[in-house]
């Protein structure tokens, strides 16, 4: 059992190092592709869409770092384990997403106010190859965290896969923006730059929300606990429940149940009993920290 948890840790950090490299290299680069393009392009809407690749390179190192801590084994000061730490990471990286998209909304709402007093460029064929460019890899990037951020079961990866998507979608409003500055309406492209920050900020608080419910107890889904209720009175010996608590913790959670059996039983049995409750619960659940299971008895 022990070396299955240790192949299993081997595992998941393997993952962990590989996602946040890739992550992080493709976000370099990308910044740096799209900086020169709306610099050489002319495209405020670009620029803005690399200051969002740029702030996905500290949202993987943020992610990397809350996973990396929340996988930490419990000690004697923790004893419940580091599991909050990658809920904290996930507030913290829709912090950065929000403060990024009310600075890009400022800088697009800033143009447009002042493009009586200067004139706003017409975006080069550059700031469009960059654009194009952006969407396909960004979806790839998307699809390819996802993955592995399910595979871990990872809030802080979900949402730094999300934060892919986000700018994914951001380019698609540069490409609209670019595309019309282009054909002579050069105020598409702060206005494109407007969307985008409204997008940021959709996902900012998607994800800040989604962290914080994690960090204050909020109890898993209906569905979850509808399943956890058919696994329990399946149960041989089972005639009830009385009470059933969960809690999501991190990117775990924990199961509180009282059911009821009949009172006239042996410890033993009765002991028996909520010991297969436990066992069925966190066997459908891999993600159960722990069941705690109490007998009360059928008076």
């Amino acid at each position: 059992m022990e070396k299955k948890l240790t192949d299993q840790r081997a595992m998941e950090n393997k993952i962990v190092n590989k996602l946040s490299s890739v992550s992080i290299f493709g976000n370099i680069a990308l910044t740096v592709f799209k900086l020169f393009a709306g610099t050489m392009g002319h495209s405020g809407a670009m620029l803005s869409d690399a200051i969002h690749s740029l702030s996905d390179v500290f949202t993987t190192v943020v992610a990397f770092i809350g996973v990396k801590m929340s996988k930490k084994e419990a000690d004697k000061e923790h004893p419940y384990g580091h599991d909050r730490l990658e809920s904290i990471a996930s507030v913290f990286l829709a912090i950065i997403l929000i403060a990024t998209g009310i600075g890009i909304g400022f800088s697009g709402i800033e143009k447009i106010v002042d493009m009586k007093k200067v004139a706003i460029e017409v975006p080069g064929v550059l700031a469009l190859i960059a654009a194009i460019v952006s969407i396909v890899v960004k979806e790839l990037m998307f699809w390819y965290t996802r993955y592995y951020a399910k595979k871990l079961n990872s809030s802080a990866f979900m949402a730094d896969a999300w934060h892919h998507r986000s700018d994914a979608i951001s380019s698609v409003g540069s490409l609209i923006g670019i595309t019309f500055a282009r054909m002579g309406y050069p105020i598409f492209d702060p206005i494109a730059s407007i969307l985008i920050s409204l997008l940021i900020l959709k996902v900012g608080y998607d994800i800040f929300k989604d962290g914080f419910n994690k960090m204050v107890d909020k109890s898993c889904s209906e569905d979850v606990e509808a399943k956890i209720r058919d696994i329990v009175t399946f149960q041989d010996g089972v005639e009830g429940i009385d009470v059933l608590r969960t809690r999501e913790f991190g990117a775990k959670m924990y199961v509180d149940i009282e059911i009821l059996a009949d009172g006239n039983l042996p410890l033993r049995e009765s002991h028996s009993i909520a010991q297969k409750v436990h066992d069925e619960v966190e066997k459908a659940f891999p993600d159960c920290k722990h069941c705690m299971v109490h007998v009360n008895p059928r008076d």
